[in-house]
């Protein structure tokens, strides 16, 4: 298959790209002028360059191409101005879908995120992971970037229920493992630990999944996933609490995990004085009031329906863990 993919030079996009091109599909990459391409390096592809807010490029490029993968995203938990954030999810998702189908693409694949599906409540004393059906509302959406990607998901299903368009929802967890170039702030939180800068904690809990997985669930959603519906593309075993994910994270390292837990009410106001400082400076904060929302609550999900249906991977979190410490290592992350 010739397949479009935006956002390909993300930790995700350039994943999906190895993974379509080793299945031996040809790929045409949407990247942003200057964009940091480390991680597509040694992978036969067509560069286009190119932003989704350009309506016309989109709809020339798309021409003649079998899938679209619209993976690409300005993932900020912080911003001195979010308009261009939610240009770029909402309406550049709109112009991807649009063109997409316009062209004639027979698979139109959209990354959302778990961030757009009801979080667990707890029952009887435990958190129980919420699947597909669990239904959000705007209002619960804690930052700017989960609720310009519930606009954009909402965007996606008018596009399938108006106009038929042969759209698939993919939502993946948090994903890791090896060519988080950036990094993510999944990876983040992987590499501050390796360089000794976690000090302490928040409680929070993350369902964690192999990005090999996710790339895959990308393309098995093509495959035979069906239009109109969503897919949480994450790990049945990995739903861990912070504590749990240290633990792994000294076993794998010998690094002693932080045993310091910072209670919620603190670290809310440890982020408003951050943001302060940052309005001033203009330089993100390290502890942002939408990334301690999102610690709030946890982030508990369940695939099965991915896994039934699709076939998704399902490597052990503990050895995307692993991976993900390797390639840190070896590419020049970890400080000595």
């Amino acid at each position: 298959m010739k397949c479009f993919v935006t956002g390909a030079s993300g930790f995700v996009g350039s994943n999906l790209a190895h993974e379509l091109v080793g299945r031996g599909h040809r790929v045409k990459a949407l990247l942003r002028a200057g964009a940091d391409d480390r991680g597509l390096l040694g992978l036969k592809y067509d560069h286009v360059t190119g932003d989704l807010l350009d309506r016309p490029l989109l709809e020339r490029e798309l021409q003649g191409c079998d899938w679209c993968f619209h993976v690409a995203a300005s993932y900020h938990l912080w911003l001195p101005n979010y308009k261009p954030m939610y240009e770029a999810n909402v309406e550049g998702t709109r112009n991807v879908l649009e063109a997409a189908g316009k062209a004639g693409c027979r698979k139109i694949v959209y990354t959302s995120t778990v961030g757009c599906i009801g979080v667990p409540k707890m029952e009887a004393g435990k958190f129980t992971p919420t699947n597909e059906s669990a239904l959000a509302t705007e209002a619960d959406m804690s930052n700017d970037y989960k609720r310009s990607k519930f606009r954009a998901e909402a965007v996606a299903m008018e596009l399938f229920r108006k106009k038929a368009l042969p759209i698939i929802i993919v939502n993946p967890s948090a994903p890791i493992g090896p060519g988080d170039v950036k990094p993510t702030p999944t990876g983040q939180v992987i590499l501050d630990f390796l360089n000794r800068r976690m000090p302490a904690y928040l409680d929070t809990g993350l369902n964690w999944v192999h990005v090999r997985d996710v790339a895959i669930g990308h393309i098995f959603a093509a495959e035979s996933g069906r239009f109109g519906e969503r897919y949480i593309l994450g790990n049945k075993n990995g739903n861990w609490t912070m504590q749990q994910t240290f633990a792994v994270l000294q076993e794998l390292t010998g690094i002693p995990a932080p045993r310091v837990k910072i209670p919620y009410w603190f670290a809310y106001r440890v982020a408003e004085v951050n943001e302060m400082i940052s309005k001033i400076t203009r330089r993100p904060p390290r502890a942002p009031i939408g990334g301690v929302r999102m610690a709030k609550y946890k982030m508990w999900f369940d695939p099965t329906k991915a896994i039934n249906m699709l076939g998704l991977p399902q490597t052990p979190p503990k050895e995307a863990f692993a991976n993900a410490i390797a390639w840190f290592r070896s590419n020049g992350y970890v400080k000595k």
